[in-house]
């Protein structure tokens, strides 16, 4: 990792760009794959999967019995620590359900709001270089709180044109109704069309790499809803003299281990903690088993020393980072001031790992700077909000008057006419 000390502000905005690639180009890769699914179903996801996944089999369908085998292969411990994830999403998750409450809003006007749950809702579990059976939890657990009556699940097979065990244990114990074996563009193209195997669904959640991204992004626009643009994984971590070196260095590879195309940075006012971080990364990186993957996010990741926190927290905000660590002695402080990140750790003991297994909050969180106007997956996203009304008699001879003067002022007389016949 590069130090950058002090950069000049009109210099931030390259500093802090990500490595993605041109949205163009990607586009014109990923529209072609949601055609011919669109077009021809079935038959193009198995041309897919033997093209991108180097599998050919006959049915996209996790039968029962691989469920079973899924169960039986996955050991004790992990079973332990998927159930404490569990639990934890869980409380919190639960703990965004609100209670419908009639407001009056005039004598005789009453208003109010009632949540009700997406009926068919897909999630695409990434498979890649890393089976995230963690995110089959973080998005199944709130689709069955909202109480969604569809869930499916689309993930990539592996090479023996099975799914990972522990994907589907999770699927199992979260509720999923149906599994697929099928990833990338083509899987999210299966989830908005619908193929002869795939139901269509009303909303498509979670991560995966720029090209499905960038369909979920496409398909939004005419067939079906998603929860947000979640590329990819991305960190930035404040540190000050306070910091310890070695925990810093862990988290940025944690998130750097997650792939190539990942991006990690540090942003301090110390020079001592910069160098220190630096040397830390450099020793922790070669005893991890993915070294060669976090070793190529490094290659586009930084250090960045600026003069106050002021103007880290600047940076900061500009940056939205997906993740946000703040590891100094006035973190809770710090945090007042965060208006743009999807997902913030607090104190030296807070890992980003955390957030990502077992504290409880959702780890399906915006990327590429849209945690500007984004936020993480919650309960919410999986419910429509219906608003309702009932009005008396004498409640719309109250409001009455201002509803025709309004109509009758945009020349909508039929909505005045709709109130008088009442009145009279």
């Amino acid at each position: 990792m590069f130090i950058y000390r002090n950069p000049e502000r009109s210099g931030w905005a390259g500093l802090l760009k990500r490595p993605v690639l041109d949205a163009g180009e990607v586009d014109a890769l990923v529209i072609p794959i949601l055609e011919n699914v669109r077009l021809r179903g079935d038959e193009a996801l198995f041309e897919y999967t033997e093209k991108f996944d180097k599998v050919i089999f006959s049915s996209l369908f996790v039968s029962e019995e691989e469920f079973i085998e899924a169960g039986q292969a996955v050991d004790h411990d992990l079973k332990t620590a998927i159930e404490t994830a569990t639990r934890n999403i869980e409380i919190f998750h639960k703990a965004q359900q609100v209670k419908t409450e009639k407001i009056t809003t005039s004598p005789g006007v009453v208003c109010w709001q009632k949540p009700v749950a997406i009926r068919k809702v897909g999630l695409y579990i990434p498979g890649g270089t890393a089976p995230l059976f963690s995110t089959v939890l973080m998005l199944a657990i709130p689709a069955r709180i909202a109480g969604c009556s569809e869930i499916i699940l689309c993930t990539p097979p592996r090479r023996d044109g099975k799914i990972n065990p522990a994907v589907l244990y999770a699927a199992r114990i979260t509720g999923v109704t149906q599994v697929f074996r099928i990833g990338g563009a083509q899987a999210i193209a299966a989830m908005a069309y619908g193929t002869a195997s795939i139901p269509r669904v009303y909303k498509i959640f979670g991560p995966g790499n720029q090209y499905v991204t960038a369909a979920k992004q496409l398909v939004s626009r005419s067939h079906t809803a998603i929860d947000m643009p979640a590329g990819p994984s991305e960190l930035a971590v404040i540190a000050d003299d306070t910091s310890n070196a070695s925990f810093v260095a862990s988290d940025l590879l944690s998130q750097a281990e997650h792939g190539t195309d990942s991006q990690v940075l540090m942003i301090t006012t110390s020079e001592n903690m910069a160098v220190a971080v630096k040397n830390e990364v450099e020793r922790q990186l070669p005893e991890l088993p993915r070294r060669d993957i976090a070793a190529g996010s490094l290659e586009h990741s930084k250090i960045i020393v600026l003069n106050s926190m002021h103007e880290v927290m600047d940076m900061v905000n500009d940056y939205a980072p997906e993740h946000l660590i703040i590891a100094t002695s006035d973190a809770e402080q710090l945090a007042e001031q965060v208006i743009n990140a999807g997902s913030v750790f607090l104190g030296s003991y807070t890992p980003e790992s955390a957030g990502d297994y077992a504290s409880g909050t959702n780890h399906t969180l915006p990327t590429n700077g849209n945690a500007k106007a984004y936020n993480g997956v919650n309960l919410d996203d999986y419910v429509k909000k219906i608003t309702f009304q009932q009005i008396s008699r004498e409640g719309l001879s109250h409001i009455g008057p201002a509803i025709m003067k309004m109509a009758e002022t945009e020349e909508l007389k039929a909505h005045s006419k709709a109130v008088e016949v009442r009145l009279k």
